[in-house]
């Protein structure tokens, strides 16, 4: 096959969408049609777990295939080096035209900055030589700001501001590329990169106005306190009745963000229909991590609960073959699955699978018990896991985690069987008739973590 033959590969990563807030996987508020559209066309993939869940970590895995634990990544504020391998490296070997739009995140945004929408962040560029080699760039650090984003041009510092709507600006961007801005003697592989659902909670006026005036169907994990003596609380708690007011809000102001992403996926979409590469371009949608929106009394990130580490994973072009897969999948199989999807070779050694056989055949599941979750270090005082980690093993019907510190080690915390529990209401890990299932997981775990050159299996 010749290099102009080759599929195009295009990523829509979306910051904290969790997988159970797009109608396709089930959520019954509103539908999302323009996902929904792929998801029917394409693979649907039902339990996509974000390793670590988290925006800098799953960022680093995606582009390297690596671990987080192999650099002992942090909750935030780390800078990926230079001399690591991406994605783009990949592509750009076999003749790839290589374009990045958007949200980076591995240049050591937020170190030490507390809360959302640091100002100075957005005037900061990624300096030409930490963009992973990205060849196109039209991105930015962080933002956390949807109505206030610029974006900085390849290697040139002065900042261009986005008008009116982060998620709109970007998809601008990249329907921009697709009709005037790509080599079309070469297939391109570009990820757009939209901070949105991610805080703060912010819409178009008219989708928020359209939500905020609607009622929303809230699940049943919604505000209940697990009651659990190993509870990590801080600041992401949410105890009492004015907050439960403020997260239903936010829930629908997050409804409000999801609908203007479906419907800039949708523009994207067209734009590739209209410039005769739709048929030729393998389409990737997925996300980072999640967002707990008040399941189990909690906000934001970082918890092994399927809100946090649950996340959409849809593939969608020629040759993929329309179905569902509930074998879990992991952050460590992105990397190679994208490589496979096209034929191109990876450098290094990796430990995720490449799962680009089983969008053409379902029978082709990986041969393994399930994927390994972890939570390497959080350095930041006053927030979840402060000096604490935790590791989890997720199989299709159960979750196991275990949490602890450097000196004492890690215990068992959380055991839940997700067939029959999929709100994750009732921990088992105290339960004698799971005894035997839990020390399966725990073994399974282990391995896994001894596998990836994980340190703290001798902790367990």
């Amino acid at each position: 096959m010749s290099i102009l033959q080759k599929p195009n590969i295009l990523i829509i990563l979306s910051d904290q969408l969790r997988r159970d807030a797009l109608s396709v996987y089930g959520d019954t508020n509103f539908q999302t049609p323009n996902i929904d559209s792929l998801a029917a066309s394409g693979v649907r993939f039902n339990n996509t777990c974000s390793t670590y869940p988290l925006c800098v970590p799953f960022r680093y895995t995606l582009m390297t295939g690596q671990y987080a634990h192999r650099c002992m990544i942090p909750a935030l504020g780390w800078r990926m080096s230079p001399a690591e391998r991406t994605l783009a490296d990949e592509f750009n070997d076999a003749g790839y035209q290589t374009a990045y739009f958007g949200k980076w995140h591995l240049y050591g945004g937020q170190i030490g900055i507390p809360g959302y929408g640091a100002k100075e962040e957005g005037y900061k560029p990624v300096p030409r030589s930490h963009q992973g080699r990205w060849q196109y760039w039209r991105g930015f650090e962080l933002r956390n700001a949807p109505f206030d984003t610029n974006y900085f041009i390849d290697d040139d510092p002065t900042p261009h501001k986005i008008d009116g709507y982060q998620t709109d600006g970007l998809s601008d961007l990249a329907i921009d590329f697709i009709k005037n801005k790509r080599d079309k003697s070469k297939p391109f592989c570009s990820v757009l990169s939209v901070e949105p659902p991610h805080p703060p909670f912010e819409a178009p006026k008219e989708l928020e106005d359209k939500w905020l005036s609607r009622d929303i169907k809230l699940p049943p994990n919604f505000m209940v306190d697990p009651k659990d003596s190993n509870y990590v609380t801080s600041g992401y708690s949410l105890k009492n009745e004015d907050s439960r007011e403020q997260v239903i809000k936010n829930r629908k102001l997050y409804y409000a963000m999801v609908e203007n992403l479906d419907n800039n996926v949708g523009r994207v979409v067209q734009a590739l229909k209209d410039n005769g590469v739709f048929d030729n371009t393998i389409i990737m949608f997925m996300a980072d991590h999640g967002e707990h929106g008040g399941a189990h009394c909690l906000a934001d990130k970082q918890f092994p609960y399927e809100e946090s580490i649950g996340i959409p994973l849809i593939i969608s072009g020629p040759g993929i073959s329309p179905e569902q897969v509930d074998v879990p999948i992991c952050t460590e199989d992105l990397f190679p699955t994208i490589l496979g999807l096209v034929n191109v070779p990876h450098r290094d050694e990796i430990l995720g699978c490449d799962l680009s056989a089983l969008t053409k055949d379902k029978t082709k599941a990986p041969d393994r018990p399930g994927v390994l979750l972890e939570f390497v270090w959080e350095p930041r005082e006053a927030t979840a896991f402060y000096k604490q980690i935790w590791r989890g093993f997720r199989s299709q019907s159960y979750k196991y985690t275990v949490l602890g510190d450097l000196e004492q080690g890690l215990k068992p915390w959380q055991f839940f069987d997700l067939k029959n529990d999929p709100y994750e209401i009732k921990n088992l890990i105290s339960d004698p008739d799971y005894k035997d299932l839990i020390a399966q997981h725990h073994e399974w775990m282990k391995a896994r973590m001894i596998e990836a050159g994980d340190g703290e299996a001798g902790l367990l």
